[in-house]
């Protein structure tokens, strides 16, 4: 089952100018040794903090500005990843003024998920291929037993990142890497990575005046609260493609996984998202939370964003499963265009 998504995701293979090479978005077509040890540490080391995090908190407590810290810095970079590199980028759900594409860009990358061209380029592909083979991360890989999908919500999990192969950037964003800002964005991504893991640091020791304020900044506002973005995004990969409800009708296994929304922000709307893949927002039921959304709103009212694809009562009806379980005549979910 091939879920196809709108022009963007099955971007036009173009070869872009030596010096808009794929290279030059940091990371070519094939993973090397060095890259997989780095971001095994950007898994592991996060993760660690983040089970540490329980009794330290038990123990010692954690502080209004720590927790401060970590909830602004995990939804900066959780909207920077829904909003900038998924609606925007990836699926181009509205036109941003160069001023917020580029705070966008930036905060997305500061959610340390990769550079901003490989992450669009993964998503575009696995949209292309959606549970089907050639998607990069589905849980379905390895079959339909107990074994194999526990096997395949690894791989959708974690494991798929540390895959050899990369998708080809070049083919599925081109129109980033002709983008010298975005290009260049997703070039200093290691720059914007320091940046993410340092302000919670910075900020903590300056309020407190201590080092003791800046490592529980750190410890908190940085590792801790990486690693629970990190799962939270993973898990839209795995856990949204193997359980939860299909109201909608789509050419993979997306499901929507209501106790995630809160925590993705809207992105757990997965059903939607996959039948309608343009749509603004993910949550179109009037007790979905999908902030993603509302945020995008606040930036059309602003002025900032504009051309917003706002998902109208009869395009939402006419993806719909009808209650025999089959899609209403005629009104099977269109291929964005």
């Amino acid at each position: 089952m091939t879920s196809r998504s709108d022009v963007l995701d099955e971007a036009p293979n173009q070869s872009p100018s030596d010096d808009t090479a794929p290279s030059a978005t940091l990371g070519g077509e094939r993973k090397r040794s060095v890259e997989q040890i780095t971001l095994l540490l950007f898994i592991v080391v996060p993760f660690l903090a983040l089970v540490a995090a329980v009794p330290l908190a038990w123990g010692w407590g954690v502080s209004w500005l720590d927790l401060g810290l970590l909830v602004f810095f995990y939804f900066l970079g959780c909207h920077g990843i829904t909003i900038g590199f998924h609606r925007h980028f990836t699926h181009g759900s509205f036109k941003a003024k160069r001023p917020l594409k580029i705070a966008l860009a930036v905060a997305g990358s500061m959610a340390v998920e990769g550079p901003l061209v490989r992450w669009v380029a993964d998503h575009r592909k696995h949209h292309k291929f959606s549970d089907a083979e050639g998607d990069p991360h589905s849980p379905w890989r390895y079959g339909e037993t107990i074994p194999a999908l526990i096997k395949g919500l690894w791989w959708a999990h974690i494991g798929w990142m540390f895959d050899e192969e990369q998708t080809p950037q070049d083919k599925y964003a081109p129109d980033l890497i002709k983008d010298p800002a975005m290009r260049a964005i997703s070039r200093q991504f290691v720059l914007w990575t320091a940046v993410s893991l340092g302000l919670p640091a910075l900020i903590g020791g300056l309020a407190t005046m201590s080092w003791w304020g800046a490592f529980t900044g750190f410890f908190w506002g940085s590792l801790v609260r990486v690693a629970l973005l990190h799962h939270v995004t993973w898990s839209i990969n795995s856990i949204c493609h193997a359980v939860g409800k299909r109201p909608f009708k789509s050419r993979d296994r997306s499901g929507n996984v209501w106790w995630l929304a809160v925590l993705s922000c809207g992105e757990s709307w997965h059903n939607l998202h996959h039948a309608d893949p343009t749509s603004a927002r993910h949550g179109v039921e009037r007790w979905q939370v999908d902030s993603s959304a509302r945020l995008i709103r606040w930036f059309e009212q602003l002025g900032w964003a504009y051309d917003v694809r706002w998902p109208s009562r009869s395009r939402i009806d006419s993806r719909r499963v009808a209650p025999d379980g089959a899609a209403p005549r005629g009104k099977e979910p269109a291929e964005a265009a």
